[in-house]
C-alpha cells in the first residue's frame, strides 16, 4: 500500500524568492469536478462554457447566466472572482458565494499551471505565471522591445542598450518577490494569490505608456507638440537616495545625453505634421496624436528615428538634417552650467522665456560676432532631488526594530549620521548653442556668463577661462575660498554678535 505522501505530486524546484503557484493538493472537502463535456483546461472556456460550469455547480439562475455573458466572464477570469464580484453578478446569498468560490478554487487545484521560466540577465532564471505570459505575449507589451530604457543616453553610453521590455520583466519579478515576502512575514494581511498576481501585473505594465526614446517623448516632445495634454532602511535608504541622485547626475541627466534628447525632440517636432501612422479603422495619426489611439500608439517606437532618417520625402528634410547631425556627432554645443543661489528656483512657466534672456544678455562693452538670437540657444532646467522635491523622504518612512517588530518608529537625520545632506533638492541650468562654429560658441559663452552675473546665479566652473573679462565684475566670484567672501564675512560677524553681545572677546 502506498503512503499518503506518495500520492502527492512531486515538488517543483524553484528559485528562492520566486512567486509560487497555488498549492496543487486538492482539499478534503472536494466539491465538484467540471463536466466531462467541458475542456479540462478551464482557461480555454468562453462565456458559454462558464455558464455550463455554473449550471453544473447548481447555479442555473437565468439572470446570473445572462450577466456572465454580458460581462464576458471567461474561464481564465474565474480564478480572479472574489466574494464582492460574485455579489455584483447577482449571487446575494453568502453561503452560495462561498460554495461557488470553493468550486472555482477546485479548478485551480485540478489543473497544474505550467510556469514559464525566463533567463533574466540580472535576476537569473525567473518564473512567470501563465496569466503574466499572456500579457507579455501581447503586441502592446512586445512593443517595449523597441524602446530603449535610457532614450538618447545610448548615444553617450554604448552599453546602455537595454530596453523597456527586459526592464519591465525584472520589475514584474521583483514586485512578485516583494508581495510574496509581505504575505509570508505578515499573514494577517491575508494577501491572496490573486492579490499577488495583480501586483505582478502592475509591475509588468508600468511602462506600457512610454513613447519613443522613453522620457524624451513624454517629458520633452509631447509638452511642446501638445501643451494642452497632461501625458503622463535608514542608513541604507539614505545611500539609496544618494545613489539615485548620482545616477541622475552622471547618466540619466548627462549633459550630452540631454542635448541629444533635445535634438531628437526638435526633429520630431519638424516631422510631426508629415508622419502618418495608421490606427483604428484606418484613421491616420501623427507622432503627437498617436497617443489618442491604442493601435496607432502600439506602432510608435524608437524606429520612428530611422523612418525619418532614411526617408526621401522632401517634407522631412529639416527633421532629417537634425538626425543626421546626431549620427555624425555634430551636436549642439554645450555652453555652460549654473545654479540659482539659495532657495530661489526658476518656475516651470518661465522656462520658455529663458533663451530670450540669454540672448539679450550680451555685454554692452564687448563686440561679439555673430549676433545671437533666442532661437540659437537651448536652456535646459533640471530639477534634482531625493524624490520629494525639497523634502527629506526619510521623514516619511517608519522603521521597525527587532525588539518590538510590531511598533513603527521614526528615526531623525541626526540619529543616523552627521555626514547626511542638509539640502535635498537643487536646480541645474544648462545652456547650449545650436550654432557650432568657434566664433558663435565664443559669443554664446560671453552671453551666458554675463546672464549668470546679472541674475545672481553661481559662477560657471570654467567662467574665468571662457569669459575672463566678465567674471571680475562680480565681487563674490573672485575669492579663492568661500570663507573670504563678503557674504561669509557678514554671516560670521552676525554669528559672533549673537554669541558675544557684550563683545567680551
Amino acid at each position: 500500500m502506498q503512503s499518503a505522501d506518495s500520492q502527492k505530486p512531486p515538488k517543483r524546484s524553484r528559485r528562492d524568492g520566486s512567486p509560487r503557484t497555488p498549492p496543487n493538493t486538492p482539499p478534503a472537502d472536494t466539491e465538484r469536478s467540471p463536466s466531462p463535456d467541458l475542456h479540462p483546461d478551464h482557461r480555454t472556456w468562453g462565456p458559454e462554457q462558464v455558464c455550463s460550469f455554473l449550471r453544473d455547480c447548481g447555479f442555473s439562475d437565468s439572470g446570473l447566466l445572462e450577466r456572465c455573458r454580458e460581462k464576458k466572464i471567461t474561464g481564465s477570469i474565474l480564478p480572479f472572482l472574489d466574494e464582492s464580484l460574485l455579489e455584483d453578478l447577482g449571487i446575494s446569498s453568502y453561503g452560495k458565494r462561498i460554495k461557488l468560490l470553493n468550486n472555482i478554487q477546485q479548478l485551480d487545484q485540478t489543473h497544474v499551471y505550467t510556469m514559464k521560466v525566463i533567463n533574466d540577465p540580472i535576476h537569473g532564471h525567473i518564473e512567470f505565471h501563465p496569466l503574466l505570459i499572456r500579457i507579455i505575449d501581447t503586441p502592446q507589451f512586445q512593443r517595449l522591445r523597441y524602446i530603449k530604457q535610457l532614450g538618447g543616453g545610448y548615444y553617450v553610453f554604448p552599453g546602455a542598450s537595454h530596453n523597456r521590455f527586459e526592464h519591465s520583466l525584472g520589475v514584474g519579478y521583483l514586485a512578485g518577490c516583494l508581495v510574496r515576502e509581505l504575505s509570508e512575514k505578515q499573514p494577517e494581511l491575508q494577501i491572496s494569490e490573486r492579490d499577488m498576481l495583480c501586483v505582478q501585473i502592475a509591475g509588468l505594465c508600468h511602462d506600457l505608456g512610454h513613447g519613443p526614446f522613453s522620457h524624451m517623448f513624454d517629458g520633452r516632445f509631447i509638452p511642446l507638440a501638445r501643451p494642452d495634454v497632461k501625458w503622463t532602511e535608514v542608513g541604507n535608504l539614505y545611500d539609496m537616495f544618494h545613489t539615485r541622485n548620482s545616477l541622475h547626475r552622471r547618466a540619466y541627466q548627462h549633459k550630452v545625453g540631454n542635448i541629444i534628447d533635445t535634438m531628437i525632440t526638435d526633429a520630431f517636432l519638424e516631422a510631426d505634421p508629415y508622419i502618418e501612422i495608421t490606427g483604428t479603422e484606418g484613421k491616420k495619426y501623427h507622432i503627437s496624436t498617436a497617443i489618442d489611439d491604442m493601435e496607432a500608439f502600439t506602432k510608435l517606437t524608437d524606429n520612428i528615428f530611422l523612418e525619418i532618417l532614411y526617408s526621401a520625402d522632401p517634407k522631412l528634410d529639416a527633421a532629417r538634417a537634425i538626425l543626421k547631425k546626431i549620427e555624425c556627432r555634430n551636436l549642439y554645443k554645450f555652453v555652460g552650467e549654473t545654479q540659482p543661489i539659495g532657495q530661489i528656483r526658476i518656475k516651470k512657466e518661465n522656462y520658455e522665456s529663458l533663451p530670450k534672456g540669454v540672448a539679450s544678455a550680451k555685454p554692452s562693452d564687448m563686440v561679439l560676432e555673430p549676433e545671437l538670437k533666442a532661437e540659437d540657444f537651448v536652456v535646459d532646467v533640471i530639477n534634482m532631488d531625493y524624490g520629494m522635491e525639497d523634502k527629506n523622504p526619510i521623514d516619511h518612512v517608519r522603521f521597525y526594530c527587532k525588539s518590538e517588530p510590531s511598533q513603527a518608529i521614526m528615526i531623525t537625520k541626526n540619529q543616523v549620521s552627521q555626514f547626511l545632506p542638509e539640502v535635498f533638492a537643487e536646480q541645474l541650468i544648462r545652456v547650449y548653442c545650436k550654432k557650432t562654429d568657434k566664433r558663435s560658441l565664443y559669443a554664446a559663452q560671453q552671453h551666458f556668463v554675463h546672464w549668470c552675473l546679472i541674475n545672481n546665479f553661481t559662477k560657471p566652473q570654467d567662467g574665468d577661462i571662457v569669459a575672463p573679462l566678465i567674471t571680475p565684475r562680480k565681487l563674490e566670484w573672485n575669492y579663492t575660498h568661500s570663507a573670504q567672501s563678503p557674504a561669509h564675512t557678514r554671516e560670521a560677524s552676525k554669528f559672533k554678535a549673537q554669541l558675544f553681545p557684550d563683545d567680551s572677546v
